[in-house]
């Protein structure tokens, strides 16, 4: 036989009081939202790198511009050089390895390699080892890829290809060969490099110009 209480009779179950909902927990009647995530300090590992390579910068630059002739002087630089971009790689893979973005990692990050290749150009155009259009071709690209993500950002985010990166590798590894006090023949290693890195960042730069166009007609395709 089946009692009262399994056929929806008047049991004691079904004599329970309807709960209030004012009474519920906020949670059960008005259903809050994702609280936005705090944002993370900017005291951390990684922006101590970013500024320690920035602090670099200027270190860096009196060594090359002081001491141009002298090898020793030279190897340090070519030393600074390396441990800054050696900062730049760790930062990275420390920054995508524990999730740590912040605001000020976005804005001085990049101006920090900016800064580091920029002044490694700009010194050995100075002491006349570097043509100084080789520079300005450089500078122009970097810098104006750079703005030219910023204008597009209304169509979509240029993200960084795989080119990108092999550019900058090419371009520390031509910038530390010419840092370093070599020997004539040695030397031509070192321009056969920088050449190299030449072609790869005006290639590169060109993919970035095309892949800017294809956002822009996609995004006016799509209005």
């Amino acid at each position: 036989m089946i009692d009262d209480a399994h056929r929806g009779g008047a049991g004691p179950d079904n004599l329970r009081p309807t709960p209030d909902p004012d009474a519920l927990a906020p949670s059960e009647t008005h259903p809050v939202g994702p609280m936005a995530e705090p944002e993370t300090s900017p005291w951390n590992l990684p922006n101590a790198l970013t500024a320690f390579r920035i602090l670099l910068v200027p270190i860096f630059a009196w060594m090359l511009l002081a001491h141009p002739e002298q090898p020793w002087w030279r190897f340090s630089t070519a030393v600074i050089f390396s441990v800054a971009i050696l900062t730049d790689t760790l930062d990275g893979y420390l920054a995508r390895k524990h999730n740590i973005i912040t605001r000020f990692g976005k804005l001085a990050d990049p101006i920090a390699d900016k800064a580091l290749t920029g002044m490694a150009f700009i010194g050995l155009s100075i002491i006349g080892e570097l043509p100084w259009w080789v520079t300005v071709t450089i500078l122009v690209r970097e810098w104006g890829i750079t703005l030219l993500r910023f204008v597009v950002l209304r169509y979509g985010v240029m993200a960084a290809g795989r080119g990108g990166k092999v550019k900058t590798v090419t371009q520390a590894i031509a910038v530390i060969l010419y840092l370093l006090p070599l020997p004539g023949p040695a030397h031509v290693v070192a321009m056969i490099v920088m050449a190299v890195a030449w072609i790869i960042t005006m290639a590169t730069g060109l993919d970035y110009i095309r892949e800017a166009l294809r956002l822009r007609r996609r995004a006016r395709a799509s209005e």
